[in-house]
């Protein structure tokens, strides 16, 4: 996909789509992207649309896409944008398995997994592509600026298949490894169901302060 599609994120809808997010993953202890976890997303953009907002410059997105086209040489699974703001989120999917961020290999501290590796390499990639193009024409031409406030998400296995010590090293990547001066956010799939339920405890005050706001105006 080259283009994004307009859309505006029923509020209404956020809450139940986490209830059958919970509902996947208590269903397996494993998940496959490709046939479990992409699918799942794919039918629920209001809900991949909400995991924008985790970038702190999103705060009302209005664009989505799905395997969107990067320039030709690459494509991110999801990618939500606020055109208002110039922000986009590009999201990353991966397998929720137990081999998925670590492996074991006989030593005493594991090795990062080729799953992780690979989905890591392909937010770099991504990041190289748009730092290649910001400025052109056909940068202008996408997001309608020639620049942007850009920010990815690794999405990729479950929190009870790692140790202390595996959850300490997960995070010095994501706060020390930057690219192209940002960080990239890695969560399991139980970490993002717990960010989007706190995220949308907020955002469902919010929407219903908006909402008495409009009714008031409209008396």
């Amino acid at each position: 996909m080259k283009a994004f599609l307009d859309h505006q994120i029923d509020i209404e809808k956020i809450g139940s789509q986490l209830n059958e997010l919970q509902g996947l993953l208590e269903s397996k202890t494993e998940l496959s992207e490709k046939h479990d976890l992409s699918p799942f997303f794919k039918g629920r953009p209001d809900l991949i649309s909400f995991v924008g907002h985790l970038h702190p410059g999103i705060t009302k997105s209005d664009k989505f896409a799905y395997e969107y086209d990067i320039f030709g040489d690459f494509s991110s699974d999801f990618t939500v944008g606020d055109s208002r703001r110039n922000s986009y989120c590009f999201i990353e999917l991966e397998d929720a398995r137990e081999k998925s961020i670590f492996r074991n290999t006989g030593r005493a501290t594991p090795d990062w997994s080729p799953r992780f590796e690979h989905g890591y390499s392909q937010i770099i990639d991504w990041s190289y592509k748009l730092d290649d193009m910001e400025k052109s024409d056909t940068f202008e031409e996408r997001f309608g600026a020639r620049s942007i406030d850009s920010f990815s998400i690794l999405i990729i296995g479950r929190s009870q298949f790692l140790s202390a010590q595996d959850e300490r090293r997960l995070r010095w990547r994501e706060r020390h490894v930057v690219v192209r001066s940002q960080q990239i956010r890695c969560l399991t799939y139980d970490e993002l169901l717990t960010e989007l339920k706190e995220i949308f405890s907020i955002y469902s005050l919010a929407y219903a302060a908006e909402e008495e706001v409009i009714d008031v105006e409209d008396q």
